[in-house]
């Protein structure tokens, strides 16, 4: 029996997705090839031509990048969705912090839970500054949050949004565990800032 050419036009067009997709899910990470060349012990020029779609992936390689970037098989292919709605959460660990993906889309905007163990905040604060949009809100603890010159503590029912092309850095305010929510994406929808500085200092008090 001819093999159908459907089915190839289909493999093929499936297979082309996955270079943009490892792309955005490692630019997602903020790794760089190196680091994931370590982690996977797959060559930087494997994966650079793999991402470039220059490079037909097989399951060889695709398992450790899934691994890899917490994701299943599935998710990074691009398979079609089997009409559950669940989304299977994997925690990843990234500068001391917990973080539950809330979505499964490679690209678009990124929902997060992440928590911030106790203890925190004797880390030395590192800002940081990337592409990209971002809005948080605390379900529970203090979150410390260094943004520019602002250092502002936000509590519990409080958001704030912001470019991330400014240095920003986010740590407990305290000796007590955070949890918030963190919505990412090169243009997330801006909410109302509702943080507090952590210091303010009010008319008529002395310097």
């Amino acid at each position: 029996m001819a093999p159908d050419p459907t089915e190839d036009s289909d493999l093929d067009r499936t297979l082309t997705a996955v270079g943009p997709r490892l792309r955005a899910l490692r630019r997602q990470r903020e790794v760089t090839l190196a680091d994931l060349s370590r982690s996977t012990g797959i060559s930087v020029s494997t994966l650079s031509r793999l991402e470039s779609g220059d490079r037909r992936p097989n399951l060889e390689l695709l398992l450790p990048l899934a691994r890899a970037h917490g994701v299943t098989l599935d998710e990074l292919v691009g398979a079609p969705p089997t009409g559950d709605p669940r989304i299977h959460l994997r925690p990843l660990t990234r500068h001391g912090m917990t973080m539950v993906p809330l979505t499964r889309r490679a690209g678009g905007i990124q929902a997060y839970k992440l928590v911030i163990p106790a203890g925190s905040n004797r880390r030395e604060p590192d800002p940081k500054t990337h592409e990209g949009y971002e809005w948080l809100y605390v379900l529970n603890g203090r979150l410390r949050v260094l943004l520019g010159e602002r250092d502002l503590t936000l509590t519990p029912g409080e958001a704030a949004e912001f470019d991330t092309r400014v240095p920003h850095w986010f740590g407990g305010a305290d000796d007590q565990p955070v949890e918030f929510l963190s919505l990412f994406g090169s243009q997330g929808e801006r909410a109302h800032l509702r943080a507090r500085p952590k210091s303010v200092r009010t008319e008529g008090s002395s310097a």
